[in-house]
């Protein structure tokens, strides 16, 4: 009779908390994010520039990065990345009763935003943007409860029903547009049905190959339950099994490494790039949302013998508190066109840094609670996906405990990266937030499988011991 006592306490104790969260996460803050025009804005490789606002404002280069527009073009292009916050009112998580994440996962949905780019850039490239992503209304035009979100999503879903059978239409008539020479019509189809097929993957239903409720049961495996915090490190492995054990024929052509002790071994990334997945399927469709398997792109992504690559790198850039020597780091990271962003934060509050400006980071915020979507629906509403609102931060706040993320198409690929990124790396050669190695890690008798606790510090506990590669690491 105890236990079941105390079982109704804590069954009572999680609904309040859920309740509790769901509330504080789903106010909108009403506090703008002020840039200056006088300084360039980098956002995951691309630079814009807010001096003048008009499209004929000529470009010029900075520091090697060539200026690619004005403010509209950085919005747009912010707009467009996949936006992946708190939820509620979802199915019940694997082994618990909740049906929101709202207070805890928030570092789940910051490696999810991470993956949703290299993903992004895979089948859709680094210059797609979201037609619709200047008509999305900012956050801070008002204050909505989690009804009001409702009452939005559930309207909105209302209003495209009436649209579901022109779409259909639209997607009988790609092929002979194509043929008709609408070519531009034609491939802005393709793009959205590659866009809402992304959006899919991170569904919060059990059978969505990257959504929260799948990571949570591979978290499970890990020592984690749902509830709990995650660390940077251990998401990076959850997402790792995740693309792994994947059956979508769409994830197929595509892989995670994550990198051993602040160490990326060449080799190793080399046969992620050659070995193809198990039982790959080939011609094969999936319920649901439209899969584009038999696209152009999809095809070239998904070669027999080759598959692109997501590098993710836990480090610690410092103690208790981000070391000044690696901002610097950090930019050239962020300016990288390659690069996923990075995801950490400040202490108990994860981050998906996405840029920065002057000694402030851009990133997207996950704290924010939304509705459930169906996204097993026609058309379902892709709004509550796109941020409208950037926020920045001072590196000085950074959480030292972060994943630098880069996607890699190809083995020729790796090999610019690596030489692109050692090169980096050269002024912080004492102190380096990572290294390459030649060679496998089996060659260096590493364990492949962490525990978790292994997995969420990938430092020596104590400061006076050192790992050994090609030169001394050690902590600033």
């Amino acid at each position: 009779m105890e236990n079941k006592g105390s079982d109704e306490v804590e069954k009572l104790k999680t609904k309040f908390m859920s309740m509790w969260h769901n509330m504080k996460y789903s106010w909108a803050l009403k506090s703008k994010t002020a840039f200056s025009r006088s300084s360039p804005v980098f956002l995951l490789g691309k630079c814009y520039h807010f001096k003048a606002d008009d499209d004929d404002y000529p470009s010029e280069d900075f520091q090697g990065f060539s200026i690619m527009g004005n403010v509209e073009a950085f919005r747009k292009d912010f707009a467009s990345r996949l936006w992946l916050t708190y939820r509620e009112d979802f199915p019940p998580l694997p082994g618990s009763t909740l049906t929101s994440d709202c207070g805890w996962g928030c570092m789940l949905r910051a490696g999810q935003m991470m993956i949703a780019q290299a993903l992004v850039l895979h089948y859709l490239g680094r210059d797609w943007c979201w037609p619709e992503a200047l008509t999305l209304p900012p956050l801070d035009v008002e204050s909505r409860t989690t009804t009001a979100a409702k009452r939005f999503v559930t309207s909105m879903q209302a209003s495209l029903q009436s649209t579901s059978r022109i779409s259909e239409s639209r997607a009988s008539l790609a092929p002979q547009a194509q043929v008709l020479g609408f070519a531009e019509e034609a491939d802005t189809h393709l793009n959205e049905e590659y866009h809402r097929n992304l959006v899919s993957w991170f569904a919060d239903v059990s059978s969505a190959p990257l959504g929260l409720h799948r990571l949570v049961h591979l978290g499970s495996a890990m020592g984690k339950q749902a509830g709990d915090w995650y660390g940077p490190a251990l998401v990076a492995h959850i997402l790792k099994e995740a693309v792994k054990e994947a059956t979508e024929p769409g994830l197929a052509g595509i892989t995670v490494y994550v990198s051993q002790d602040c160490t990326v071994y060449s080799l190793d990334v080399m046969d992620c790039h050659k070995a193809p997945k198990a039982g790959e399927a080939s011609g094969g469709t999936a319920e649901g949302p439209p899969v584009v398997e038999h696209t152009e792109l999809s095809a070239t992504a998904m070669l027999p013998e080759t598959q692109a690559v997501i590098i993710l790198i836990p480090v610690r850039l410092g103690g208790e508190r981000t070391n000044p020597e690696y901002f610097g780091f950090a930019k050239k990271i962020l300016s990288l066109e390659y690069c996923i962003g990075i995801i950490g934060g400040k202490p108990k509050h994860a981050c998906y840094f996405v840029g920065f400006q002057d000694d402030s980071l851009i990133y997207m915020d996950p704290h924010y609670c939304q509705s459930f979507v169906n996204v097993s629906t026609s058309d379902f509403p892709l709004q509550s996906y796109h941020c409208p609102s950037p926020k920045k931060m001072p590196f000085s706040k950074m959480d030292p405990s972060c994943t630098f993320g880069f996607y890699s198409k190809s083995a020729q690929d790796y090999e610019r990266i690596r030489e692109e990124l050692s090169k980096l790396l050269e002024p912080t050669a004492k102190y380096p937030a990572f290294t390459f190695v030649q060679g496998r890690s089996t060659d260096y008798e590493l364990p492949v499988d962490l525990s978790a606790e292994k997995r969420e510090w990938h430092f020596p506990r104590d400061a006076r011991r050192t790992f050994t590669t090609s030169g001394d690491f050690v902590l600033l």
